[in-house]
């Protein structure tokens, strides 16, 4: 029987400290342009004069951290010309051959997360695979395990929809809407999250984010 892993991550615990995002630099070796997981901080609203001297705001921000989804209907994969991105049958992970990747990128430019990115050093596609050598020895991911306030987790997809269904969604603003690529994600919304799609915020660190 297939075991889709997948996270899930909780926006009300995120403080935005980026540890989870630079455990994974740190342990997968990547240089300054390559990030498997990101920490976007989304905000927006504005400030409005109440004629009385005083002074009110809709002003909201927050976290969300994001890497590879490893997706039912994974967009790198189908964009792939030489089958070199592959979903593995057993765990669901979605990983790059790079024995057989030509470096066209396609993959890149299709996946609506951001989550492969072309290394400039050896013209190979390269991107989140959850940390397979550490699942397979029973471990965490390195960046569920950084994360000092748990807002991460991992395992079984079914079991965490069965765990946090409930409060989970799998799309917020600034991510894609989940019907691109159906990804293995739950998110623990904010109280003050915005669909996919909305236009009254904006990715606020931008200069932090590396997307592929």
């Amino acid at each position: 029987m297939m075991t889709q892993y997948g996270f899930y991550f909780d926006a009300t615990r995120c403080t935005g400290c980026k540890t989870c995002a630079l455990a994974c630099k740190d342990y997968k070796d990547l240089n300054e342009e390559i990030a498997f997981r990101n920490v976007i901080e989304y905000g927006g609203g504005e400030w409005t004069d109440n004629g009385d001297g005083t002074w009110s705001t809709d002003a909201y921000a927050y976290y969300v951290s994001v890497a590879c989804n490893h997706c039912d209907d994974p967009a790198c994969t189908a964009a792939c010309p030489v089958g070199s991105m592959v979903k593995e049958d057993d765990t669901g992970i979605v990983h790059n051959d790079p024995e057989t990747c030509i470096g066209c990128g396609a993959c890149v430019s299709a996946c609506p997360y951001g989550a492969p990115a072309l290394n400039p050093q050896t013209n190979v596609s390269v991107k989140c695979d959850l940390c397979q050598d550490r699942v397979q020895e029973g471990k965490q991911p390195i960046c569920v395990e950084a994360c000092s306030l748990r807002a991460l987790e991992f395992g079984d997809i079914d079991e965490l929809r069965a765990k946090h269904g409930s409060e989970a969604v799998s799309e917020i603003a600034p991510l894609p809407t989940a019907d691109q690529t159906s990804p293995n994600l739950l998110i623990k919304p904010p109280a003050n999250a915005k669909e996919p799609g909305d236009e009254t915020g904006a990715i606020i660190n931008t200069i932090d984010v590396v997307l592929g």
